[in-house]
């Protein structure tokens, strides 16, 4: 059996849907788990509704429309008046009706992941009824009954065991007759809250799926040609890789390659199940295929852009010496936080780090930091990785822009950047 994963932007607008419906048209004959994330920029918009409903803020009403008329407006244009997909969806959307109704008790993270998660279930809802309308015979899963997590919202880790055993003992009966629609990105509690990933965590999803039920292979479909050596929309002279190893992958994702999410390649690896990651505009095009054994050629090096990163200096209040107590001590309040660090850098006096900038957990961060060390950040910056790199590759991406941090290695370098590439 065979599991795709379609990101927003194949799903983005009608002919996105109808076009994955064209793809899953040539695999007939194929078992089929199809893995969908949020239409277009659905997540963006739900991220800012969840903010706008947290701090209680004018425009909530104004933003949950604008949500629902996308999707009203896809629906009407994929299905006649009348379709049971427009009470399924109606009904979904009722899920955020009760929670706007009330002010918000609980945590932002919480919040977060129960109002988020409604893109992939309207996602998934259009796409199983426009596969069935089309003549494949679909099923809709909600996901959260089958990847089980902990309660540890936006990024909620997986209980493998609880999880292979739900996937193993229901899937494999669904797919002998049909096509299996579920969601990305989503995962459920044993309280049956839903939990988050991660963000783009929807091919962490597939490779969940794939490993669990050793799938053929996994297929990423996206808007680009494979895995590039660099983000098209920033370099102009881009080179396609045709083959890569899971370990160069998982170094290229660990330091930020947005192309596929950092926790999809491990559960891969392990079953050895190759992923595919093909564009969904160019179907017959090889792709690029991430396995065992990859052939690699770094003819260029690999770059990898981070934005919104925010550098963090650290120095205790009683002016001694950064030691393991203070790097224990910082780590455990990242660690508490959820942060995941970028790059950290020591001096005798102080410690810089770089992370992805998050509002409420920086001020979370930051608060019981304040108690015994003094710091000092800039925010709005950006984290360039290069792998494989050469001098003038460095001097290339570096160049008119001021270097607040930088480190080099055998194969990578990392440099923190105060100015738009």
């Amino acid at each position: 059996m065979l599991v795709f994963k379609f990101g927003g932007a194949s799903v983005k607008d009608a002919a996105g849907v109808a076009n994955l419906a064209q793809i899953v048209s040539r695999y007939k004959n194929e078992q089929l788990l199809i893995v969908v994330s949020a239409m277009g920029k659905t997540t963006n918009a739900l991220e800012k509704l969840t903010k706008a409903y947290y701090t209680q803020a004018d425009d909530v009403n104004e933003i949950y429309e604008d949500v629902k008329a996308y999707h009203y407006q896809i629906l009407h244009e994929l299905f006649d008046n009348g379709d049971v997909v427009f009470d399924e969806v109606a009904n979904t959307f009722v899920e955020i009706d009760w929670m706007l109704e009330d002010e918000p008790q609980d945590s932002y993270d919480f919040i977060y992941d129960q109002l988020v998660s409604i893109g992939e279930l309207l996602s998934t809802r259009i796409v199983n009824a426009y596969l069935n309308k089309a003549g494949a015979k679909s099923q809709w899963l909600d996901v959260r009954g089958y990847i089980h997590t902990d309660n540890t919202y936006r990024e909620g880790l997986v209980d493998w065991s609880k999880t292979k055993q739900s996937i193993q003992q229901d899937i494999p009966s669904m797919l002998a007759n049909n096509i299996v629609v579920t969601q990305g990105f989503l995962g459920g509690t044993s309280e049956n809250f839903t939990t988050t990933l991660g963000r783009e965590g929807s091919d962490y999803t597939a490779s969940i799926f794939a490993s669990c039920l050793q799938a053929e292979s996994v297929t990423a479909w996206k808007d680009v040609p494979g895995i590039l050596n660099a983000d098209p929309k920033l370099f102009n002279d881009t080179v396609k890789f045709e083959e890569l190893s899971y370990t160069e992958a998982i170094e290229m994702t660990y330091y930020g390659a947005s192309v596929i999410h950092p926790k999809t390649i491990k559960p891969l690896q392990n079953a050895n199940i190759p992923l595919c990651v093909k564009s969904f505009n160019d179907p017959d095009a090889p792709g690029t295929v991430i396995k065992a054994m990859g052939k690699q050629q770094f003819e260029k090096a690999i770059v990898i852009v981070k934005d919104n990163q925010v550098l963090l200096s650290i120095s205790a209040k009683d002016y001694s010496f950064i030691n393991e107590n203070h790097l224990s001590d910082v780590y455990r309040l990242f660690a508490e936080n959820h942060i995941k660090v970028n790059v950290v850098q020591t001096s005798a006096l102080s410690l810089s780090v770089c992370f992805d900038y998050d509002e409420e957990r920086f001020k979370s961060l930051v608060e019981p930091l304040s108690l015994n060390y003094n710091y000092k950040y800039n925010n709005n910056l950006k984290l360039v990785t290069l792998r494989h790199y050469q001098s003038a590759a460095l001097d290339e991406v570096t160049q008119g822009h001021t270097i607040l941090l930088e480190q080099l290695s055998r194969n990578t370098a990392q440099v923190v950047l105060n100015k738009a590439l």
